[in-house]
């Protein structure tokens, strides 16, 4: 059990468990919330960044971390979308594409799953910089909240770039899925 727990398996893990802390900090009325959701959210953005850095570096990849991270990805991400959105902080529409995306692609994976076969992939480039945006958003957003900066038109520009990259990336997606499922011979039993 303890070669599964390798530290980026424990940062992964630290995110997850910092998903319900941001939920309530976001939610909560006492003073100063908005600086300790800032502080919240930040730490687990950063266990993402060095997870996957510590991951490649030294060797550690797993298949418990492949699964994991992505799952507190979605979850981190959700949950701050959402409520942000809930609270006004974030457009509903941008959550509404972020969400959309996440869901659209699992079905996509899952389809692919029962209907094809196993799934091996790993997260694309245009992935990567729709993750790298949409935990970067937040951050811009909370400090808003918290700090008064970055001004609306910073938000603003941020969410339609956030926007572009989740469409691009969700198409990205469906094409790679439909491409494989095509090449992908059919077996008549």
């Amino acid at each position: 059990m303890t070669r599964h727990l390798t530290l980026p398996n424990q940062l992964t893990i630290l995110r997850l468990l910092l998903v319900p802390v941001i939920g309530y900090t976001l939610s909560a009325s006492w003073a100063y919330h908005d600086q300790v959701s800032v502080a919240v959210y930040g730490a687990a953005a950063a266990t993402d960044t060095l997870d996957g850095r510590i991951a490649r570096s030294r060797n550690m990849v797993s298949e418990l971390g492949k699964f994991l991270d992505p799952l507190a990805d979605k979850l981190l991400l959700v949950t701050v979308f959402v409520e942000c959105a809930w609270l006004g902080l974030a457009p509903w529409w941008l959550t509404s594409a972020v969400v959309a995306r996440d869901v659209l692609i699992a079905l996509g994976a899952l389809a692919y799953r029962l209907l094809i076969g196993p799934l091996r992939g790993r997260p694309t480039l245009s992935s990567k910089i729709n993750t790298a945006m949409q935990l970067l958003f937040p951050v811009a957003m909370l400090a808003k909240a918290a700090l008064n900066f970055p001004p609306h038109e910073v938000l603003d520009a941020l969410a339609i770039l956030v926007f572009i990259t989740t469409v691009f990336s969700g198409l990205n997606y469906m094409a790679i899925f439909t491409r494989r499922a095509w090449a992908t011979p059919v077996s008549r039993s």
